[in-house]
């Protein structure tokens, strides 16, 4: 399925191909419980920015793998380049503009990341 999505003030919009029926993760890190970020990691190539991508920021932290990307207007990050998977990219459902058909929420211990990443990886290999 084709998802449409977009930051809030609508200056960065893209989309991205992902199954109706989708596992996303929740993530209790620092960055991510503070924004409310739902993780989908899908390959870079099932994602295309569609406009805005002069609006866009970055922000590292940490090891500066994760290239925190957001909409330098309305500050909304909709997706970035995630540490667990740099070659992927990684959607915050909440910004699709549609919901998918189904979405099974999966806690992920991003407190304890080290421990846990190979997870994140091994999922966004079978998208």
């Amino acid at each position: 399925m084709n998802y449409k999505g977009s930051c809030h003030c609508g200056a960065v919009k893209f989309e991205v191909e992902a199954p109706e029926d989708i596992e996303v993760d929740e993530c209790n890190c620092s960055i991510c419980a503070k924004s409310g970020f739902l993780h989908l990691i899908v390959p870079l190539n099932k994602f295309n920015l569609l406009s805005g991508g002069e609006h866009l920021e970055t922000y590292t932290f940490n090891t500066g793998i994760a290239k925190h990307t957001f909409c330098k207007v309305c500050g909304i990050k909709a997706f970035y380049t995630p540490r667990s998977n740099p070659d992927g990219i990684d959607i915050n459902v909440r910004c699709l503009d549609t919901p998918a058909k189904s979405m099974r929420i999966i806690k992920f211990d991003g407190q304890n990341w080290e421990d846990n990443a190979h997870t994140l990886r091994h999922k966004s290999e079978e998208v």
